[in-house]
């Protein structure tokens, strides 16, 4: 035994364990997301039946089921309802009612006790409202300008069709709103800044006033026909309603323009619903939010992480490369750089929140600032710089990665073996030609690992983002048609900052918490795009230079 434990063998045991459990921890995580995140889309099927609590008047329940889960009898006897003596264990469902604002709760708890038999009706409704969240009823009649048009059994081809019509006219709707309107606003803040400038800078005469105010007046008439289109088009959109039935009895009128989707989970196929499935994952790919974050998609939120990894990246690599290039090939050894190296290290040790007020105090009321009171003057008071944006969110992650790229890129550098340098030096080539053209390249594939683990770290990163340029919805993209196209000082979306919000800041946790998966679900495989694309350069460049190097 003795022996045994001098030969290192239980030390490969436990070493073999503990990398084993860290896989298994991470692969549920993984599954758990997956299942919980997939979950999120498909249509589930609707439930009806009846809830009749001792010396309560018996209600109707209608409802998509959520989960269930079994809770001490003692509990429930606790909180004054009876059970029968000798029970032990109690099964609750929790159900989504929807109905919001009918109800005013989307979710609730229902013991099974009291339940009676559960039904499915084909022919109830789901719907996906534009507020207020779903809505679950038997619809009645679809009505045009308040007149009854179908009912009975030839309503729901008809709702199906007016829907898509509804839904045609909505996104035209975004579009100018989005588009030509948002064109025009921009155009419109440029010639009021303009004007300013000219103040400022004592140039605003006869001539220059009257080129602002055709332009002003251009914009104008543009925008008036635009918004005479508009108007067309809500009253279009406003024309058909259906009425339902909800679960209390009552008929609730709602216009169609008010729903983005709806089905009938109970009267759908199996290939029907991996369509409505399909559509749902790509509407919340493709999405823009509704309901303070917790309906509709996540694509600001994608683009936004995406450019800011993008633009942290191409920010930090040349910085990173030539600082590792100056420590391992010029600096003079010694104590200072002993010093600079323990300082490095330790920088990827500093909490990022840290970070995060760094920026906000340096990056941005120091430096953005000052950029202001240079170059935008006729801006201020209001900000252009010297506020939270992309740039300066960027770049404060850049200095969060920038060690782990520091010290990939000298890791690198040191394994080039010597006999490389000597052979190009007694070539005729000089140190910097060597380095440039031989010791670099072959530890490119160094580079982009410190360059992967650095887009791991930063897709991921939420806190220091909170002080430095990311909200909790962007109302533009910081990429579109206006120049300068890619709009650097503009704020955005993040999908870590999306997770806290939905999941923390939540007024409705039950609803919050599918969509929390789906985008943690949406985050990891983006992440894992991220470092394949990277990967996938690196064994690239790894395979060029391999010759070289043997």
């Amino acid at each position: 035994m003795k022996n045994w434990w001098k030969s290192g063998t239980p030390w490969i045991w436990l070493t073999g364990g503990a990398v084993t459990i860290s896989m298994i921890m991470v692969f549920g995580l993984i599954l758990l997301i997956l299942v919980r995140g997939f979950g999120t889309f498909w249509p589930h099927a609707i439930v009806e039946t009846s809830y009749s609590l001792p010396g309560k008047e018996s209600e109707r329940v209608v409802g998509v089921l959520r989960r269930s889960e079994s809770l001490a009898a003692g509990v429930i006897r606790e909180a004054g309802i009876p059970l029968p003596e000798g029970q032990v264990v109690v099964t609750r469902h929790l159900i989504k009612a929807g109905n919001r604002d009918v109800t005013g709760r989307d979710f609730q708890y229902f013991l099974d006790d009291f339940l009676g038999e559960w039904h499915y009706p084909r022919e109830m409704v789901m719907l996906e409202r534009r507020e207020w969240g779903d809505f679950f009823g038997m619809p009645l009649r679809l009505l045009e300008q308040g007149q009854v048009v179908v009912d009975g059994e030839g309503l729901w081809p008809e709702f199906q069709q007016r829907l898509k019509r509804s839904n045609s006219l909505f996104d035209e709707i975004r579009r100018i709103e989005r588009g030509a309107i948002g064109n025009i606003n921009f155009a419109m803040e440029r010639v009021r800044l303009d004007r300013r400038r000219a103040e400022l800078r004592g140039t605003l005469n006869a001539a220059v006033e009257a080129d602002l105010q055709a332009r002003m007046e251009r914009l104008n008439a543009d925008y008036a026909v635009l918004e005479q289109r508009l108007n067309s088009l809500y009253a279009e959109a406003r024309r058909d309603s259906i009425v339902l039935r909800a679960a209390s009895g009552q008929e609730i009128t709602v216009r169609l323009a008010d729903i983005v989707n709806a089905w009938q989970p109970n009267n759908m196929s199996i290939p029907a619903k991996l369509g409505t499935y399909v559509v749902n994952f790509f509407d919340f790919i493709f999405g823009y939010p509704r309901e303070a974050n917790t309906e509709g998609g996540i694509f600001p939120a994608i683009f936004g992480t995406v450019t800011m990894v993008l633009v942290m990246s191409i920010i930090v690599t040349p910085f990173g490369v030539l600082a590792a290039i100056y420590l391992r090939e010029y600096a003079r050894q010694g104590p200072l750089l002993k010093a600079i190296r323990i300082s490095v290290y330790n920088l990827a040790g500093v909490p990022s929140i840290v970070f995060g007020v760094f920026g906000l105090g340096f990056f941005i009321y120091f430096l953005g600032g000052g950029i202001d009171r240079m170059f935008y003057p006729e801006a201020l008071p209001a900000p252009t710089f010297g506020t939270p944006g992309l740039f300066w969110a960027s770049l404060t992650l850049a200095l969060l990665t920038l060690p782990v790229v520091i010290v990939s890129t000298e890791e690198g550098l040191a394994r080039i073996p010597s006999t490389i340098r000597q052979g190009s030096l007694a070539l005729g080539a000089t140190k910097g030609e060597t380095l440039w053209k031989v010791v670099v390249p072959l530890a490119t594939p160094a580079m982009m690992t410190g360059l992967i683990l650095a887009i791991a770290r930063a897709a991921g990163e939420v806190a220091p983002l909170m002080l430095v340029g990311v909200v909790k919805l962007a109302p533009t993209l910081p990429i579109d048609s206006n120049f300068p196209f890619i709009h650097l000082e503009r704020k955005i979306m993040h999908l870590g900052f999306h997770i806290y919000d939905v999941g923390f800041q939540s007024p409705h946790a039950e609803a919050a918490e599918q969509l929390v998966y789906a985008t943690a679900l949406i985050l990891v495989l983006l992440i894992v795009m991220l470092n394949l694309t990277a990967i996938t350069i690196r064994n690239r460049l790894r395979e060029k230079y391999k010759s070289d190097s043997d």
